[in-house]
């Protein structure tokens, strides 16, 4: 069977604008993008999806403030296109040679346009040297509190942001990437309602936590965080046993530790004050069941429960 010139012409057209129309529905390849931790990781997931491939710096069960890059992700980072960080400690090391190592790289800084709040500080020793405490005061414009995952609130705000920076990485994913931040948000959004009305009778507003991670959180919701860990130190004797009078002056009967630190100081605290010690992880990738399981355990916490 003959066709004609005509109808072969028309045939290769219409494969023409079939490949093309699959081209644009969806890249050729994933862009390469690296978050500085987990939650950052589920937040460009769920924005990009299936346009994004994303790597994380710090894995699960490691700390943020004692993270050493490995060369294998020094190699992928010379690929990324985006690189997106909230100020953990390990940038204020690394960052400048993240930078050099992929100059082509745009650094995304989820911080920017959000309000940040201090790091919550025990009360030091007498007996800390003075060297010490001058270098922190030094330093202090620097210990800004970088876990503002903690808050909902302001992950829908990050959520824009990487909207507007994918779209910029590839305009021909925007409407994807709209759409990924608007079906994000909106769960942002029921996670939010679904938290505050958990928290909004409970009897006690303070709560005793080993590391300062939980102060966006306690802030969106009306809380009062107590921290025994700043800085990456533990108290003193003496500002150990006040933190212990505290938390009994307030009857706080729980302790709240993640698995990235050392629970020796934690159990002694929960013994000192006749309560247990509970593990929350602000840095679980699956972000909202991570944060409904963590206002549950607070729920429970602060209504005084053993």
């Amino acid at each position: 069977m003959k066709f004609s010139p005509y109808k072969i012409c028309f045939l290769n057209l219409t494969l023409l604008l079939l490949l093309v129309s699959g081209a644009n529905a969806q890249p050729a390849a994933p862009l390469q993008v690296f978050t500085s931790v987990l939650p950052l990781k589920y937040f460009v997931e769920r924005v990009g999806g299936q346009r994004v491939a994303v790597q994380v710096m710090v894995g699960p069960g490691r700390s943020p403030a004692t993270y050493e890059p490995k060369p294998k992700q020094m190699a992928a980072l010379s690929r990324a296109r985006l690189y997106y960080r909230v100020g953990v400690p390990f940038e204020s090391v690394w960052m400048k040679r993240i930078a050099n190592l992929n100059p082509a790289m745009t650094i995304v800084d989820l911080r920017q346009g959000l309000e940040l709040r201090p790091l919550e500080h025990h009360h030091h020793d007498a007996e800390e040297d003075h060297r010490e405490v001058v270098l922190k005061n030094y330093k202090k414009v620097e210990e800004m509190d970088p876990h503002l995952w903690t808050n909902p609130n302001l992950v829908k705000q990050m959520a824009e942001r990487i909207q507007a920076t994918l779209t910029v990485a590839d305009p021909a994913g925007a409407a994807d990437y709209q759409a990924g931040a608007e079906a994000f948000i909106r769960d942002l959004d029921e996670l939010d309602r679904t938290i505050r009305q958990q928290l909004l009778k409970v009897k006690e507003r303070r709560f005793l936590v080993f590391h300062p991670s939980w102060g966006y959180f306690a802030e969106a919701y009306n809380l009062q965080q107590i921290a025994v860990e700043a800085s990456g130190k533990e108290p003193g004797p003496r500002a150990l046993a006040g933190i212990i009078e505290q938390a009994k002056a307030n009857n706080i009967s729980v302790m709240f530790v993640q698995q990235q630190f050392s629970r020796t100081t934690a159990a002694t605290i929960a013994r000192a004050i006749n309560g247990r010690v509970v593990a929350i992880d602000p840095l679980a990738e699956d972000y909202l069941a991570n944060m409904r399981r963590t206002a549950d355990a607070f729920a429970r916490s602060l209504d005084n429960s053993l």
